[in-house]
């Protein structure tokens, strides 16, 4: 169980993942918003799923709920750099099914509601699954606690 959750801990030293985490939890976390609280100019969960059952993704309101809630939630996660490999493949996932349903069909440019935008969060997502949190990650304070537990103790001389 404890190698288990070392891996799952398991983050890179750099501070590179933190440029990363910030700015895409906020997105995440706004988006999922949207789709759940109907907040900054979000729909709601309820029309959301109105309109992702009308595009196929049925039963719309569970999709909307797993998608609004795997944003929100993984965001604010992402964020932290709590669970941050588990949460980037969760939204990078996420982010697939967004492409290839709603905007694979307009092109690259967001400007004809194209996947951009959606390409620039699956690769943020998959680049954070690979490296974990960083330094200043939530995950990387309970790496050092959960290692610092399995320390054997020294006897006293």
């Amino acid at each position: 169980m404890t190698a288990l959750l070392h891996s799952l801990f398991k983050s890179e030293s750099s501070l590179a993942p933190l440029a990363l985490r910030v700015p895409a939890g906020i997105i995440f976390a706004a988006h999922g918003a949207q789709k759940l609280f109907g907040v900054f100019g979000g729909y709601g969960l309820e029309a959301t799923g109105q309109w992702m059952a009308s595009i196929g993704l049925a039963p719309g309101y569970l999709m909307a709920l797993l998608a609004g809630s795997a944003e929100f939630f993984g965001g604010l996660f992402i964020l932290l750099g709590l669970l941050t490999r588990p949460m980037a493949v969760v939204l990078a996932f996420t982010m697939l099914v967004a492409i290839v349903t709603v905007h694979l069909d307009n092109g690259l440019f967001m400007s004809n509601n194209g996947y951009e935008f959606g390409l620039a969060l699956l690769a943020i997502s998959v680049s954070l699954a690979v490296s974990g949190a960083g330094r200043f990650g939530l995950d990387s304070w309970l790496q050092k606690f959960l290692s610092s537990e399995n320390k054997p103790e020294v006897a006293a001389a």
